[in-house]
């Protein structure tokens, strides 16, 4: 009973912002939003009993060590492979009687919900429309990965993508400062941030973001992990858990992926072809920040929100050891894009398709398909945006304002 209540409060806050937006015009149509969002969180509340084996062998034991070493008092210790910040949620859960499961779980679902505002926020930069930007709203919720991750799965995955999408609507709508503090916020939840991080440079280069505010990330990552610090961890150690952790990624060039590293079926050099994939990522983040310094005058908010999918979708698809959530920035961004224009109507299909065969494998421990599907998929998916990235920078006339 106290799940569905908790429930019935997101859906009231999820209306609520729905409706502070003014998205909800008519009867209508707010009666067909106030049913699909008591849809998704219905079918949340369904999910919410389910334990995976990460929640068994890694979530619950982390939780449990912090009540039986004082909660956040423990933080001076070298607990999981996740930063301070969101370990310091855990350390908060183990101080009440609640089950834990539910918690952690509350906590990704909260987050759903500034996810989906934060998308409807970057959408009202290139069109007026209340209808897309309802829609964009209500679908985010209902995104099967969004739905699944948190809510079924207890991973964390929307924390560090709402607030790298809120972020950008944030750099994008001229307020440089809180942009950069919520990104840094992102990066400090979970490393898989740094997937966005290629395309803040272009932000630079047209002065959304002035270079004399690069204070802000430093500070902003210091607050966040400060909670260990003042546990008694040492400075250092705690500024450098990532490093620390680079080992617990795995050596495997592939974990349930649908990267290229899909295609690949033994026998060569595993350490070469990994360097190359870095090498590749590399290099393709070049090339895509080159054309966009380049072309700077015509970067316009859909150019700028197309070159963040396109990050989100390449770079993991190109680098060695991604694992089978490392795309769900890219199934958000490619839901945003669907709603940018009619032509990117396909990319929530093929991203979403190419996570899902990974979430399959996991959740249900076999495969649906071969995951190099999934990266064909992926690969298409980024094509269609590099298509239309190229006739939106064409120097022919074009209309720049609002739809």
């Amino acid at each position: 009973m106290r799940e569905a209540l908790v429930m019935a409060l997101f859906f009231a806050l999820s209306l609520y912002l729905a409706r502070r937006e003014g998205l909800l015009r008519g009867r209508a149509r707010s009666f067909a939003a106030a049913a699909a969002l008591a849809l998704a969180f219905a079918l949340r509340w369904c999910m919410l009993d389910y334990r995976t084996l990460d929640y068994e062998n890694f979530l619950y034991p982390w939780v449990e060590f912090f009540r039986q070493n004082g909660g956040p008092g423990a933080l001076r210790y070298s607990v999981g492979n996740y930063n301070i910040p969101y370990l310091f949620f855990l350390a908060l859960f183990s101080f009440t009687e609640y089950p834990d499961l539910y918690l952690i779980k509350y906590l990704s679902i909260a987050f759903d919900v500034l996810l989906a505002w934060g998308v409807q926020r970057c959408l009202s930069l290139v069109t007026e429309s209340a209808g897309r930007r309802l829609g964009a709203y209500v679908a985010t919720l209902l995104l099967p990965t969004v739905l699944l991750n948190g809510a079924l799965w207890g991973q964390c995955d929307s924390i560090y993508v709402a607030l790298a999408v809120t972020s950008l609507y944030c750099a994008l709508s001229r307020r440089p400062r809180l942009s950069l503090a919520l990104i840094t916020l992102s990066f400090a939840f979970k490393l898989q941030a740094v997937f966005f991080l290629p395309c803040f440079l272009p932000l630079f280069t047209s002065r959304r973001i002035r270079w004399r505010e690069l204070w802000v990330p430093p500070v902003v990552y210091l607050a966040a992990v400060s909670p260990a610090v003042l546990a008694g961890r040492g400075l250092w150690d705690t500024l450098t858990i990532y490093l620390a952790q680079g080992g617990t990624v795995g050596s495997g060039l592939n974990y349930n992926s649908p990267s290229l590293y899909a295609f690949y079926t033994g026998g060569g050099d595993e350490a070469a072809l990994g360097r190359a994939g870095i090498v590749g990522a590399f290099l393709f983040c070049l090339v895509l920040l080159g054309v966009l310094l380049w072309l700077r005058d015509r970067c316009t908010e859909r150019i700028l929100l197309c070159a963040f999918a396109l990050c989100v979708i390449c770079v993991p698809l190109l680098l060695p050891h991604m694992h089978d959530r490392y795309f769900f920035g890219a199934d958000v961004m490619s839901l945003l894009l669907a709603f940018l224009s009619p032509a990117l109507l396909p990319l929530p299909f093929l991203c979403s398709f190419a996570s899902l065969l990974g979430y399959h494998a996991y959740l249900r421990m076999r495969y649906l398909l071969p995951m190099r599907y999934g990266a064909v998929a992926l690969c298409l998916a980024a094509a269609l945006i590099a298509f239309y990235m190229g006739r939106e920078l064409s120097p022919r006339p074009r209309r720049d304002k609002k739809v």
